[in-house]
């Protein structure tokens, strides 16, 4: 049976472009034919890599030219500034397209239950992740007023917010963080920040590359406390962790690196403090955030923590939780809320019976949850792409309703609904005009001078939408 098929994939981050790429290579190689159109809620794509990974992870963000690559080969087609569930419903979709495949990630905190949370004072981190990577539904300004921060968390996410919060924004002038970032952290007052974690040293979720870049920053002292690691001590599943995981090992090196003999003087203007066996247990303040308690834990030797009963009280005016993230619902699609994630059953979508819907799929983190990273992706997409060809070939894929054989009937949907979507060729505009902004960048403050930029992220939507439009149209 030759395949011929029209897929539509919602979500234009990694976890969708993935996908779009191998479903091209499986069909495309057993002599099918299919038309993918790839829609993202944002004028441009790239998801997590462009508003999720702080800006100041140049190697992680080279990821981009490997996705650019796959949308540049002209066989998946993006249909930007979209939001399935509003401009257009899944039902529409799915009178179009013979499947589905939804990947919109996970982009809101996970929360964490404990008094105080809603303090004012307290963020998730995903909202400052958003707001320092120019996100464009998100505040231009961010209220950094502390002197003392707490993150809590021990992955990366909470390492890159506490990284990014404690630089001096002049070292962060080489990457494509907006102006309006550098112009909120140059006010801020902040001298201290402090990464706290449940369990031990041996027990981080960082990886060693996060780790190092803390010792790499200037002008900031990385601090670790004796306490933590002799309370850490004797812990037969962190040592089993550091004999077989060479990853385990160089990050217990690197944090004995940074233990200091009793007296040491700190002399750089800013101090990043790692915390281990912390467990929060109380936001505290009257009217606003004034310090955090935690309760002292101990490893019980299989991986886990439990409290000691002894509570430490550490002032701060700040507290950023980072304790994950968390998928949000589509309109028309099943979600598993405790879980947060869109039910299925190796990336077929599944209905409250556990029955699979035809047509219908999810990839990455919406489908297994914010665990992994993006090379992980990859694998997910496979497991996803692999069961919709089997469903296509076994001919259970149901017939699309609406003949859009030519591809332009969703254009002409869309333009009837004043929907300003935005194309590759807009992208292409926007990219070009992002290196412009970088190119004729020119600092008038002496300590900048020579400072080199790729590019400047332009940030408001409309704006975005604007240079998108305009440039696609010089492009055609």
């Amino acid at each position: 049976m030759t395949l011929s098929l029209r897929v539509a994939i919602v979500g234009a981050g990694p976890a969708g472009i993935y996908a779009g790429n191998i479903l091209n290579r499986q069909v495309t190689e057993a002599g099918g034919a299919v038309a993918i159109d790839l829609y993202e809620s944002l004028p441009a794509p790239y998801g997590l890599i462009r508003y999720g990974v702080a800006p100041d992870h140049p190697r992680i963000k080279g990821i981009v030219n490997s996705l650019h690559e796959m949308l540049d080969a002209g066989t998946i087609r993006l249909i930007g500034n979209v939001e399935v569930g509003r401009d257009i419903t899944v039902a529409e979709l799915q009178e179009r397209y013979d499947a589905v495949i939804f990947a919109t990630g996970a982009l809101r905190d996970a929360p964490l239950d404990i008094p105080g949370i809603e303090l004012p004072g307290s963020f998730g981190a995903a909202d400052v992740v958003a707001w320092y990577d120019g996100h464009p539904d998100v505040p231009r300004e961010w209220p950094l007023e502390a002197e003392s921060i707490a993150v809590i968390g021990n992955g990366n996410v909470a390492l890159d917010v506490a990284r990014v919060l404690a630089k001096h924004p002049k070292d962060l002038l080489t990457t494509d963080v907006p102006a309006n970032v550098v112009a909120g952290l140059e006010a801020s007052p902040v001298t201290d920040v402090h990464v706290f974690g449940r369990r031990g040293p041996g027990h981080v979720k960082f990886t060693p590359i996060e780790l190092r870049e803390l010792g790499e920053v200037p002008d900031v002292d990385v601090i670790v406390y004796d306490d933590d690691f002799e309370r850490a001590a004797n812990d037969p599943h962190a040592e089993a962790l550091f004999a077989a995981n060479n990853q385990v090992k160089v990050m217990t090196r690197t944090l004995n690196g940074w233990r200091k003999p009793s007296g040491h003087e700190y002399t750089a203007s800013r101090r990043l403090h790692l915390h281990f066996l912390h467990a929060p247990v109380e936001v505290l303040g009257d009217g606003r955030v004034e310090g955090v308690r935690f309760e002292r834990t101990r490893p019980v030797g299989d991986g886990s923590v439990e409290g000691t009963g002894e509570f430490v009280d550490v002032p701060v005016q700040a507290v950023y939780r980072a304790v994950g993230y968390a998928s949000s619902p589509v309109v028309g699609v099943p979600f598993d809320e405790q879980r947060a994630v869109i039910p299925n059953a190796g990336g077929r979508v599944t209905d409250a019976a556990g029955e699979h819907l035809p047509g219908v799929y999810a990839t990455g983190w919406i489908k297994r949850g914010p665990v992994g990273l993006i090379g992980h992706t990859k694998g997910d997409a496979l497991e996803t792409i692999t069961n919709l060809v089997e469903d296509a070939t076994a001919g259970s894929l149901p017939a699309a309703l609406v003949d859009a054989a030519e591809g332009d009937e969703i254009f002409e949907l869309l333009d009837a609904r004043g929907v300003a979507y935005t194309t590759w060729n807009g992208w292409l505009a926007l990219d070009a005009h992002e290196r412009s902004l970088g190119e004729a960048w020119e600092s008038t403050d002496a300590a900048h001078v020579g400072i080199v930029r790729e590019r400047v992220k332009v940030v408001p939507r409309g704006d975005q939408v604007e240079i998108s439009r305009d440039g696609a149209l010089a492009l055609s």
